[in-house]
């Protein structure tokens, strides 16, 4: 379980987060939606321990994050508006590398999650090859094999056309359904169902 209470942060003079409260347990994906400006990437960036708030805690699991950082680091996924990928590596070389510091993993798993997200056969394609919504395919698929429970994932389906959203939506479902959590932004509702909460920010 993932549990924020009454976060303060500022940016200067800005109050961005507001005594903001949020928990997430097991089987669960939470949608923080709101107007550009709402502080939603801060408020994702302050749950991965990038941002630390100057009020409020954070717990996994029922302790605070900063008692153990590397091995919350170690149960989070997360996707910012850069995809954390190299462009001079190729897809297969890109997941390669990046699963394989995190767990072992063979390369059939690889391969069966390239064509999941629809890049099957594009394995040996230098991702700067890659279009702009294939690279974030191929940084979901980072994130779908990287064994963590919690996904933090800031507009995760901006550059996908509608069939690709489809199949990110699916990736998410199956890792709620698993037991994972998921905490997301994005401008338009998700089809997720009774799986997701939705918290607005102003």
């Amino acid at each position: 379980m993932l549990e924020a209470d009454r976060l303060h942060l500022w940016r200067g003079e800005r109050h961005v987060l507001r005594a903001v409260s949020v928990a997430v347990r097991a089987g669960e994906a939470v949608h923080l939606a709101g107007p550009n400006g709402a502080g939603k990437t801060t408020l994702l960036r302050t749950l991965a321990g990038f941002l630390w708030p100057e009020e409020g805690s954070i717990r996994w699991c029922g302790r605070p994050i900063a008692a153990d950082p590397d091995g919350y680091a170690g149960a989070t996924a997360y996707l910012g508006h850069d995809n954390g990928l190299k462009a001079d590596l190729t897809a297969g070389e890109n997941l390669h590398y990046l699963t394989r510091i995190r767990r072992p993993a063979d390369d059939a798993e690889l391969a069966a999650m390239l064509s999941r997200v629809g890049l099957a056969g594009r394995a040996e394609a230098p991702l700067r090859t890659l279009s702009a919504g294939q690279r974030r395919r191929v940084a979901m698929a980072r994130v779908a094999l990287s064994g963590a429970p919690l996904w933090l994932l800031d507009e995760p389906f901006t550059n996908l056309d509608v069939a690709a959203v489809g199949i990110l939506t699916g990736l998410i479902t199956d890792h709620v359904d698993a037991g994972g959590l998921a905490v997301f932004t994005a401008h338009s509702e998700v089809p997720l169902g009774g799986r997701t909460r939705r918290l607005a920010l102003a």
